[in-house]
């Protein structure tokens, strides 16, 4: 049964935590145009906060890598859901750019953190042949937080204010009372050997797989970040600043749809790369993903009058294409690393490249200030091109038994 099997719980914790973790991240990125207005910021200033938020998220993550390795999956969720639940509730005490950043910082912690124990313990509880396939219904809980933060902005935000639309972000918090009762740790966790310093992952046979996956996400991780930092800003930002001049109802209306695209690429991604394997699978969604990025950000420039159904036809493909093959880490990590230091591996190889990618919003906001926001949404175009080049050089996973 779904509801008792520990496959089926640990895939449901680590679900409900990615969905609750992407709203909470996300409502910044849906209030973004209201906080610069209220705290005049440039376009490269409010790209800052949601750059230190990245950076902290690598560091979450990989602490939460580590510590999962040596106190359990389940547990380390737990302490991640909380943190950033309670610093997003937190945020709406924010006075100015410096305690905003703070309160941010502490959200990016527990965003890195909370995919690296759920990661992990989604890959351990269930079996080869449908290993993607879980990772893909994990990964798809990032769609619909990130369509539940749309929803409460458009009902929240012009009502109430962007403090209100934070504070609502403390809710995940009561998530872990139900995971700390149901969800047991992988049973080949609990028979494993000790855990393994984190300098194996940079020795051999682990080293060279190591730099390569970490490159792999530093390149995707850019382009995925510097697009959807700045996608509400650019539907709701005006034609004269290479926007798509929407109002707030369009703008929620808009990416609703186009993360109802993310959730299907999401789930697709996972049966296909059980199918067909991770490479190949990986390789069509990004290099799609490259061809729609600059279409969709030049549409408002070059679609004229009908600019607005234009970007609402492709807003779904751009999110199958451009979100969907974040299935392949969750998957493909947990089978490049065996299982003393696989939290570690995992941790450090996704959020030391989303660090590297926290340049993203920043690039982006100032190629924004001088060029228009829709030229630079255009840039990630080569990021996700590096990726389609950089997955043949690590290995095939498919039916990989974990060790």
């Amino acid at each position: 049964m779904p509801f008792r099997d520990q496959r089926w719980l640990a895939l449901w914790a680590a679900m409900l935590g990615y969905m609750l973790d992407a709203m909470d991240v996300l409502l910044y990125v849906f209030a973004i145009q209201t906080l610069r207005a209220e705290f005049h910021w440039s376009a490269a200033t409010a790209g800052l906060v949601s750059s230190v938020t990245l950076i902290a998220s690598s560091f979450g993550g990989v602490a939460a890598g580590m510590l999962a390795d040596r106190i359990g999956r389940s547990r380390t969720l737990v302490y991640t859901i909380l943190t950033y639940s309670i610093a997003s509730g937190l945020s709406a005490t924010s006075t100015g750019i410096a305690t905003l950043l703070v309160w941010r910082m502490f959200v990016g912690l527990g965003l890195g953190g909370e995919w690296s124990a759920g990661a992990v313990l989604v890959s351990e509880h269930w079996p080869a042949e449908h290993r993607a396939k879980a990772i893909g219904l994990m990964q798809s809980g990032w769609a619909i937080g990130y369509m539940l933060a749309a929803v409460l902005t458009a009902l929240v935000l012009p009502r109430f204010g962007w403090r209100v639309l934070f504070l609502a972000g403390v809710l995940p918090a009561l998530l872990t009372i139900w995971i700390q009762r149901h969800v047991k740790e992988p049973e080949i966790w609990t028979k494993r050997s000790a855990a393994v310093p984190i300098r194996a992952l940079f020795r051999p046979p682990l080293g060279r797989r190591t730099f390569l996956a970490t490159a792999l996400a530093t390149s995707v991780l850019f382009a995925y970040w510097g697009v959807n930092t700045w996608l509400p800003g650019f539907l709701s930002a005006s034609k004269t600043q290479g926007g798509a001049g929407l109002d707030i109802l369009q703008t929620s209306t808009w990416i609703f749809t186009m993360q109802i695209g993310a959730f299907l690429g999401y789930v697709t991604f996972g049966w296909l790369a059980d199918r067909f394997g991770r490479r190949p699978v990986f390789f069509v969604y990004v290099v799609a993903a490259a061809i729609l990025t600059p279409v969709y950000g030049l549409t408002p420039r070059w679609g004229g009058a009908a600019a607005e159904t234009w970007l609402f036809i492709l807003g779904p493909f751009l999110g199958f294409f451009g979100t969907g093959f974040f299935s392949l880490f969750g998957a493909m990590l947990a089978e490049l690393y065996p299982t003393a230091v696989r939290g570690t591996g995992q941790g450090f190889v996704y959020n030391v490249g989303r660090a590297a990618s926290a340049l993203a919003p920043f690039t982006v906001g100032a190629i924004a200030d001088r060029r228009g926001i829709g030229a630079g949404l255009a840039l990630n175009s080569a990021f996700f091109l590096t990726g389609a080049i950089l997955i043949f050089t690590l290995p095939e996973t498919k039916n990989t038994e974990l060790a």
